[in-house]
């Protein structure tokens, strides 16, 4: 029997007074890869929020399971103006999420700054270390942060919108990397996305929230669905 890594049951979530989402349930496995989709403000950031346990559901429970802990999940938020000019060095930035696992503690042990190297290593960045975070492309920026991701987690990554902003070849490494985690190191990944083609293209599953109504499958049964149908010929198949 498969145990699911986290489990949403009759979830409704909202915000300001307003329920966006209701009665939505689904489930995630351990390597599973989940895109969610839908239109604006139909509710996906809010769902990744809850996830986390920084916003409480209207009503409903969202479980985790297989072992999963909340300190064994990462998190990529969208970045805002203020965090892009932040001053400070890659490194530090990298090694801070290992912070949830220091407690009291004052410093970093000699594992935790292992760890820091070697996920700088896998994102290709260890050459700018000792660079200003400030001072990087978008690129380079969503590399360290998801370097940073991996620092605190071992088993799952959230990432909202984590190539919004890029160019296009810049956009395609960070599918390509964020694959290589999902694939080789068997890291679940729930990603929200604008871009149904690398929806289609990367993903196991899609889950698509659209103002109270929701799907949830595998690939092709989101293709064979009205949901899947509509919002694919609606975007034209590349999220524009």
């Amino acid at each position: 029997m498969i145990l699911a890594q986290l489990t949403c049951k009759n979830v409704s979530l909202g915000y300001e007074g307003k329920t966006v989402v209701e009665n939505l349930s689904f489930s995630v496995n351990r390597g599973d890869y989940l895109c969610i989709v839908g239109e604006n403000g139909s509710g996906k950031s809010t769902l990744m929020k809850t996830i986390l346990g920084l916003k409480a559901p209207l009503s409903g429970v969202i479980e985790t399971g297989d072992g999963l802990k909340p300190a064994e999940i990462g998190y990529l938020p969208q970045q805002t103006a203020v965090q892009r000019d932040f001053p400070a060095s890659v490194g530090e930035i990298v090694i801070s999420g290992c912070l949830n696992h220091c407690g009291l503690r004052p410093f970093y042990t000699s594992d935790e700054k292992a760890l820091a190297e070697e996920n700088m290593r896998k994102m290709g960045i260890t050459h700018l270390k000792k660079r200003c975070y400030r001072e990087l492309s978008g690129g380079q920026q969503q590399r360290v942060l998801l370097a940073r991701a991996l620092c605190a987690a071992s088993k799952m990554l959230l990432l909202d919108e984590p190539v919004a902003g890029l160019d296009p070849k810049v956009t395609a490494e960070m599918y390509e990397l964020i694959e290589s985690l999902n694939r080789e190191d068997s890291i679940t990944v729930i990603m929200i996305s604008h871009d149904i083609g690398a929806a289609m293209r990367y993903a196991s599953h899609i889950l698509h929230i659209n103002h109270g109504k929701s799907f949830f499958g595998d690939k092709r049964e989101y293709l064979e669905s009205d949901a899947g149908r509509t919002f694919a010929q609606g975007q034209g198949g590349d999220g524009k």
